[in-house]
């Protein structure tokens, strides 16, 4: 019997659960809405029940912060999220007491680096963005995530002001204007009183969210020198952003340090709807499986 591996997407506004085989194809999924924690993360125990004879290991890329340190009493927890009811919740001890299986705990942005170098394996480094409700990212080197004490929290560091958002005091509930404040899709609505996706293309709200999301993507090049820059989220569906960023990014960076052509280094998945996580998950599920044999 062929093998299969599980995959958690657990995203702050909705859980995608996948099943793929060996060659990392999705044979089944579902989604569902992020609710309670229980209740959420039932609907995910019961879909991948359905697999209990060949399901051989799982991937969990989470929302954050998460704690991923092993030797951690909190390991496998959701932190500090601002999200209700989730902070200091044991997600992987809930899994874990209804799925007799390996689990393979990181973050989401991190299982969506992770698919993009198995869909390119040219890739040696690569970071990946999710510009979304809130702002991720991962970073990955050879077959290892960037990381010390914990996975990166990339989405919250500090950008320079954009001199007609002055006044705006950002929407990030620990930081104010930190770049998920001023970047991520509610800052849009805070600023606008206008959802995102109903805001009109010529808006310059759009130039001044291109401004922080590139000046992210210049300190990831000053900072790792990756060989692509990847953006994710909902965000960067909107088929303008990709061009503003690259236009903000190379009036930022201002040709101090070579890097590739800019439609090839800054560049949107490989795969629509975030499903580079989703394959992220089955590559780390299996080679977690081969080493716990």
């Amino acid at each position: 019997m062929s093998k299969l591996y599980g995959s958690i997407e657990a995203g702050g506004t909705k859980f995608v659960c996948a099943i793929g085989n060996e060659a990392l194809v999705i044979l089944e999924s579902t989604s569902f809405p992020t609710d309670k924690p229980e209740e959420t993360l039932q609907k995910a125990v019961d879909f991948f029940k359905q697999y209990d004879e060949s399901l051989v290991a799982i991937s969990v890329g989470s929302f954050g912060p998460i704690d991923v340190a092993l030797d951690s009493k909190t390991y496998g927890y959701v932190t500090t999220t601002p999200k209700p009811n989730w902070a200091n919740f044991d997600m992987i001890g809930f899994l874990k007491a209804q799925l007799d299986l390996p689990l393979y705990f990181t973050t989401d942005v991190n299982a969506s680096a992770f698919g993009e170098k198995i869909l390119d394996p040219s890739l040696n480094s690569l970071v990946y963005f999710t510009i979304g409700t809130g702002i991720g990212a991962g970073a990955i080197q050879g077959e290892d995530f960037i990381g010390g004490i914990s996975h990166a929290e990339m989405g919250h560091t500090f950008v320079k002001r954009h001199p007609d958002d002055l006044a705006f005091s950002g929407s990030c509930p620990f930081h104010g204007d930190c770049l998920e404040g001023l970047a991520a899709g509610p800052s849009l609505e805070a600023r606008t009183g206008i959802r995102g996706e109903n805001i009109s293309l010529d808006s310059t709200v759009w130039d001044i969210q291109a401004y922080y999301i590139a000046q992210a993507a210049v300190s990831a090049t000053l900072t790792l020198r990756p060989e692509k820059i990847i953006f994710g989220g909902g965000v960067m569906a909107q088929e303008h952003m990709m061009a503003c960023v690259r236009q903000q990014f190379a009036t930022l960076l201002n040709g101090y340090v070579t890097v590739p052509d800019l439609t090839e280094y800054l560049q949107v998945p490989s795969i629509a709807n975030n499903a580079s996580a989703t394959v992220g998950n089955f590559a780390l599920a299996k080679r977690l499986a081969e080493q716990v044999k």
